[in-house]
């Protein structure tokens, strides 16, 4: 490497291995560049820039300062926003609703709302919890009259004889109650809006109660006054204890609906086959069934009455709930009324 009269390099000569031809000449490795502003000769002329237009290469002088683009160095400026709080409906860029008056829930001036507003659009527990006791009180009104309708024929048709010996006489009217039961029983099952209808549906509930009271009555005719009183007696007290189960225990009964529906059809099957099958034992053991069933469909809808667990009854279903209550009670009368009867037979 060549140098000049002061001792330095000259420049555009390089180290051999690190010569770059893609660009200037670069000096070797591990020889610190040279500082021409504190030469004996001056600083030299920084070189020219290399075909780059717009943007002039510095020398291998001292670096100067960065040329500064035309950016705002101080704090960026602020827009129209609010800094304080909420200026409610008149809040630019927030409109409000023009059309609420002053003294609406959703109207408060010039404060925001407050977290308990929301108290004026929600239900509270308690009034749900009112509406169902008083949904309850109904349903209990409703099938205590029933009730109170039925066993008052069945008292008449056990201890008037000359009611035991017109039905006797007349069969017929039993199966003319039963085709009025059945037709009462399908319009306040399926039609649910006429069931809901003040006061039609308590004339439907009324037709049904009379007609199957008649039946129950003519059904106890055939049996002794003992045995009646029994049945009545045990039919009570299992009643009373289921319904006193349901309102205690935390066994979701609701669920087994279709469990007990389909031992219900299994039952129809066998009494159908009991028709045939003319035993005592055999039809002791339906009867047993058939009041274990029901007292189980008792279970049952007392829980949906209830409506603490997964299915309920809507408070407007009153009827409904009733009658369900109702043909649950007396099919488990007329049921022990059989396992009673063929036993002391």
């Amino acid at each position: 490497m060549s140098q000049d009269k002061s001792g330095y390099p000259v420049m555009g000569e390089t180290h051999p291995i690190h010569s770059n031809v893609y660009g200037p000449p670069q000096p070797g490795f591990g020889i610190p560049p040279p500082n021409y502003s504190q030469g004996p000769g001056g600083p030299y002329p920084p070189a020219a820039g290399y075909g780059q237009p717009g943007f002039p290469q510095a020398g291998f002088g001292p670096p100067g300062p960065y040329p500064q683009m035309p950016y705002p160095q101080m704090p960026y400026p602020q827009g129209p926003y609010p800094q304080g709080p909420y200026q409610g409906p008149g809040q630019p860029g927030f409109p409000g609703d023009p059309s609420a008056p002053g003294g609406s829930p959703g109207y408060h001036g010039d404060v925001p709302p407050t977290y308990y507003d929301n108290e004026d659009f929600t239900n509270s527990g308690f009034e749900d919890k009112s509406i169902r006791q008083a949904f309850i009180r109904k349903v209990f009104l409703v099938l205590t009259v029933q009730l109170m309708v039925t066993f008052s024929f069945v008292a008449i048709f056990t201890f008037v004889d000359e009611a035991k010996v017109f039905v006797r006489r007349n069969p017929w009217t039993y199966y003319i109650s039963y085709v009025v039961f059945l037709v009462a029983l399908i319009v306040l099952s399926c039609c649910g809006d006429f069931r809901r209808k003040h006061p039609w549906n308590l004339v439907a509930l009324s037709i049904l109660t009379l007609s199957l009271s008649y039946m129950v009555g003519m059904i106890a005719s055939f049996y002794d006054t003992d045995t009646v009183i029994m049945a009545v007696g045990i039919t009570a007290v299992v009643c009373f204890t289921v319904v006193l189960f349901s309102l205690q225990s935390k066994y979701d009964f609701t669920s087994c609906q279709g469990v007990l529906f389909v031992c219900l059809i299994v039952l129809l099957l066998f009494g159908i086959l009991c028709m045939f099958i003319r035993h005592r034992i055999l039809h002791i053991v339906y009867a047993s069934l058939g009041a274990l069933l029901f007292t189980c469909f008792l279970a049952v809808d007392t829980q949906l009455l209830l409506g603490n667990k997964k299915l309920s009854l809507s408070p407007e279903e009153y009827v409904f709930a009733a009658l369900n209550l109702y043909t649950d009670i007396i099919n488990i009368f007329l049921y022990i009324l059989a396992i009673v009867g063929r036993s002391r037979d």
